[in-house]
């Protein structure tokens, strides 16, 4: 689908990390796990970027979250920092398979914004009656709250410093069973580490659902 959305809210979620919810386009659907892409017109170039839904569900709203970085951020940074209720951007998608698909366990392994599908997966799993285990790599924490709701509704979540290693956390949470699926989002280093520490406890890193983001 290409369209245009309208941010309806703004919410600092965590340092130099907002949470964007936009009104949802007619016929608009997506699944946590899954990507859009936003764009926006900047001296006379369009300039445009992808972004993993943060929401569990899309009803007449869906969210993104967006990490912005004030010294190395370009200019669509920029133009979403200083974004307000009512501001319109192109949007395009949904894109991307590697999303909750009514899984009976989900195992979420994320670092960065990799928090936003983290979240949102692991509160559409419980939703539904499933179970959730959530892996989050970062020296700052976003989307607290919602982690910390997250672990009162009985999801094994596990809080990790950027350098940490993942291999122990990992294979605590991660069960074996067949009704298990992992998903990994983050930077490359991220998933080459996550990847690494599924093998490493027993279980299949091919078969996981992994986006990379670069």
């Amino acid at each position: 689908m290409d369209t245009t959305a309208t941010v309806e809210s703004i919410e600092s979620v965590g340092p130099d990390t907002y949470a964007l919810r936009f009104r949802a386009p007619e016929g608009f659907a997506a699944e946590p796990g899954q990507f859009v892409k936003l764009g926006t017109e900047i001296d006379g170039e369009s300039v445009a970027r992808f972004y993993t839904l943060s929401s569990p569900r899309v009803g007449e709203t869906f969210e993104v979250t967006v990490g912005i970085d004030p010294e190395e951020g370009g200019d669509f940074s920029a133009f979403l920092s200083g974004a307000e209720a009512g501001t319109e951007m192109t949007l395009s998608g949904p894109f991307g398979d590697q999303h909750y698909a009514g899984e009976a366990r989900a195992v979420v392994i994320a670092g960065g914004p990799g928090v936003g599908p983290a979240v949102a997966i692991a509160e559409r799993a419980l939703d539904e009656g499933a179970e959730a285990a959530v892996v989050y790599r970062d020296d700052d924490v976003a989307h607290a709250d919602r982690i910390d709701a997250l672990r009162e509704r009985g999801a094994d979540v596990r809080l990790l410093d950027a350098d940490d290693s993942l291999t122990d956390a990992v294979a605590d949470v991660l069960t074996g069973g067949e009704c298990e699926t992992i998903f990994v989002y983050g930077f490359a280093d991220l998933v080459g580490d996550a990847e690494a520490a599924v093998d490493a406890a027993g279980g299949d890193a091919d078969a996981a659902k992994v986006e990379n983001f670069g």
